[in-house]
């Protein structure tokens, strides 16, 4: 997410290293650096002006506090002024009409608002407990609307089924009135897109908001078109009244000037950002926690509540407790492995974490972590019931019979031994002085 901009500002804040004073010149060269590294992320050229403004006239500042370290006080203003450029604060989605409350989604063709439709309707359903139900009202593509609900059947979300094609606006009558009847309280709308924007979309639109009063119009874009991006949000705004913004393929090779831009240009704040393919890669979008993304800086507020959501606490606790009586065997490991696998990729999860940006990087031309997870699991799948719950009965012939089975060798069973009995001491220690407790966040 964002890595060409995040090195290039990671290159500038290395120049001040071993700086003992902010001085004008450098104050300069760091600004222009900023100006260098957000244009060539296709950040809106008035944005870039005002930010590396903003960042000058703070950094002069601190020259003469003196509070901290020129490159914690660089880091710092950079962090702030990020965070406000893309909206300071996290917008919530309004639902606070009478139900059904009608969320629409809009935007150019290829943008993703189907595979949209689908994760914000399980993102309403899992994390906010919304009864939820999706319509299609794209009448110029059958296929559109047969995707949604095929998407829809999978992820086991009720689903607009119904031939009409007379109109948009029709459809969309058609579907708010099934889902009164399904007693849904939330009707996501996928519309039709365009590869530009023209009058007749502009007016069918129109129409369907001045139909159903929506409480959302999201305006879904594509964060791989940059500035592209930003103008397309202007045109919407113009003739909708956009509510907020999703950004999708934030996961991609995005440079990072739609996120960096588009509040500031239209005012409308950005609310969710699709970061996957799968229905699940859809989040809240944090101005704070982006910016220290993009910083290097890690984002642990988003780890913790990614393993909140997906890891089952009460498999937690029993794991726990069984860690502290040193109980802990190994097929407790394999349901601990099982938990962690549902977080995503181990590639995906590192970038979470402060400083590992880099460190993801040269991942990539390594055996995959993941690789190495399956052939642990597979280790631990030849075994029987009674040998994962008391390792002590793997003698030489057991052990070779495990490699046999699971299709490694014996010293790869003698080394997951070996680091699973020195791990276990390690966590039963660990967790009897205290330390197993949650990290406090700052």
């Amino acid at each position: 997410m964002f890595e060409s901009l995040t090195d290039k500002l990671l290159a500038t804040l290395r120049t001040l290293g071993g700086k003992t004073k902010l001085d004008e010149a450098l104050v300069d060269e760091i600004c222009r650096q900023l100006r260098t590294s957000l244009i060539e992320a296709d950040v809106n050229v008035k944005v870039v002006k005002d930010f590396v403004e903003a960042v000058r006239v703070k950094a002069m500042s601190a020259q003469t506090k003196r509070t901290f370290s020129p490159e914690q006080d660089v880091i710092r203003i950079i962090y702030k002024e990020l965070a406000t450029l893309m909206g300071e604060a996290a917008v919530k989605i309004n639902l606070a009409a009478r139900p059904p409350a009608v969320v629409m989604l809009v935007g150019l063709q290829g943008s993703g608002k189907t595979t949209t439709s689908i994760k914000l309707a399980r993102y309403l359903r899992d994390q906010l407990k919304r009864s939820v139900m999706t319509a299609s009202i794209d009448i110029y593509r059958p296929a559109a609307i047969e995707q949604l609900r095929i998407l829809s059947l999978e992820e086991k979300i009720e689903h607009f089924d119904n031939p009409t094609m007379d109109s948009a606006r029709t459809r969309a009558i058609l579907a708010k009135e099934e889902a009164i009847r399904r007693h849904a309280d939330t009707l996501i709308l996928d519309t039709a897109g365009r590869l530009h924007i023209d009058d007749d979309m502009m007016e069918e639109l129109r129409d369907v908001v001045d139909e159903l009063e929506p409480s959302e119009i999201l305006l879904v874009l594509d964060s791989m078109t940059g500035q592209e991006a930003v103008n397309v949000a202007t045109q919407f705004q113009e003739r909708i009244p956009v509510s907020g913004i999703v950004l999708t393929k934030l996961d991609g090779d995005a440079r990072g000037g739609a996120a960096l831009s588009v509040r500031a240009v239209t005012g409308c704040p950005i609310k969710f950002m699709g970061v996957g393919e799968k229905a699940q890669d859809l989040e809240l979008f944090y101005p704070d926690r982006m910016a220290s993304r993009i910083l290097d800086m890690g984002d642990l507020l988003s780890l913790a509540e990614k393993a909140t959501d997906t890891i089952d606490s009460e498999t937690a606790k029993k794991l726990t407790k069984k860690v502290k009586k040193n109980d802990f065997n190994l097929a407790d490991f394999q349901t601990h492995l099982q938990q962690i696998k549902k977080m995503g990729s181990f590639e995906n999860l590192i970038k979470f974490l402060p400083g590992m940006g880099q460190v993801s990087k040269q991942l990539k031309n390594m055996a995959p972590p993941e690789a190495e997870l399956k052939r642990i699991e597979a280790i631990i799948l030849s075994m029987t019931q009674s040998e994962r719950e008391d390792p002590n009965l793997l003698d030489g012939s057991r052990r070779k019979r495990i490699a046999s089975g699971s299709g490694t060798k014996v010293e790869d069973v003698n080394r997951l031994m070996k680091q699973f009995m020195e791990a276990r001491k390690m966590m039963t220690r660990m967790t009897k002085m205290g330390m197993g407790k949650r990290p406090r966040l700052w």
